[in-house]
């Protein structure tokens, strides 16, 4: 059972006043764009059309800080963690970095293991890119992580792994997914992932990874960044921009494989859930995101993505986000019936 924990610490509170303040920088690009933006040749740097307030019900949330157009493309961003999905990790699908898919024309840089593990990039600068976490990954034998987190289904624990490495390799801080909003995790769930977090220490210990570097992988740790990543991550569909892109992913869809990998982001991690959305995020060729506005916005306005499928009626949605994100939807679309 997980459920949305709305009620937000101080230190939060604090981290939200930073983003709030003009000096702070996301990891985002942002745009300024004449009619439809997404379509025109016009693209400007501009400032941010966007900050993060405090809601009043719904914890953080993102606002416009002038008229968006619609069709404009507000921001992009791009992901803390990624990881690909488990059927990507078997043979050269899917780049190991941004997700990208894997033509059949392209050169395929590798980076193997001496257990027999093998990382597959679409380019030398993903290859590199990503030594933040495979430096450590090659070191360890995952076989029984993997076949244990894979026959139960999870995606999250892959996460996890790729977060920690990164952490132990001085790529990312400990607490880099803190100001995310975490999943009250049920005292059951809790002790089902014990297990994991067993099997993810043991391994690291036995690859022997210096205790220090690995000081920071307790059970909280591991249950902390797991309740972030149950509620945050974003399953990754790629539209496709080139037309080798493109065949990639009608094959994917066919063999009922249209997901890449699972992602997270910092700011994209704040927009609300709206039934009748506002913008939606793209993904074209890899997992950097792209934030695009539905429809006219005004000044003020909340903007808010669907975090389910919106073409589902009133109750099943309902359901879905009862389970999934712990929150019932009181949107004008729900209220409504429709």
């Amino acid at each position: 059972m997980i459920t949305l924990r709305r009620r937000l610490s101080s230190d939060l509170r604090q981290r939200l006043a930073d983003l709030h303040h003009p000096s702070h920088s996301f990891s985002i690009r942002t745009f300024s764009q004449e009619k439809d933006g997404f379509n025109s040749g016009t693209t400007k740097l501009g400032p941010p059309p966007i900050q993060v307030s405090l809601t009043e019900s719904a914890g953080r949330g993102v606002f416009a800080t002038r008229r968006i157009g619609a069709g404009e493309l507000i921001h992009t961003a791009n992901p803390l963690v990624t990881h690909p999905t488990q059927s990507g990790l078997d043979r050269p699908q899917v780049c190991c970095y941004c997700l990208r898919r894997l033509g059949m024309r392209d050169g395929v840089p590798v980076t193997s293991a001496p257990n027999g593990g093998f990382w597959y990039f679409c380019s030398d600068a993903c290859k590199e890119r990503a030594k933040v976490f495979v430096e450590v990954e090659r070191r360890a034998d995952w076989s029984f992580y993997d076949e244990h987190c894979s026959m139960r289904q999870l995606k999250y624990p892959f996460m996890v792994k790729r977060l920690a490495c990164m952490v132990i390799s001085g790529g990312a801080s400990v607490d880099c997914l803190d100001i995310l909003q975490p999943a009250y995790l049920h005292p059951q769930t809790i002790l089902e992932m014990e297990k994991e977090f067993e099997l993810l220490k043991a391994t690291f210990l036995k690859a022997q990874i210096d205790d220090e570097l690995i000081a920071f992988l307790t059970k909280r740790w591991y249950t902390g960044a797991l309740a972030r990543l149950h509620i945050n991550s974003f399953r990754i569909e790629l539209i496709g921009g080139s037309y080798e892109s493109l065949l990639a992913s009608a094959a994917a869809i066919v063999e009922g494989e249209a997901a890449v990998g699972n992602a997270v982001y910092m700011l994209p991690s704040f927009y609300n859930h709206d039934c009748d959305p506002n913008v939606n995020i793209l993904w074209i060729e890899n997992a950097d995101a792209k934030i695009r506005a539905l429809r006219d916005i005004e000044a003020g306005e909340e903007l808010c993505i669907c975090y389910i499928d919106a073409s589902m009626d009133c109750k099943a949605r309902q359901v879905l986000l009862a389970d999934g994100f712990g929150f019932q939807c009181h949107c004008l679309r729900c209220k409504s019936g429709d």
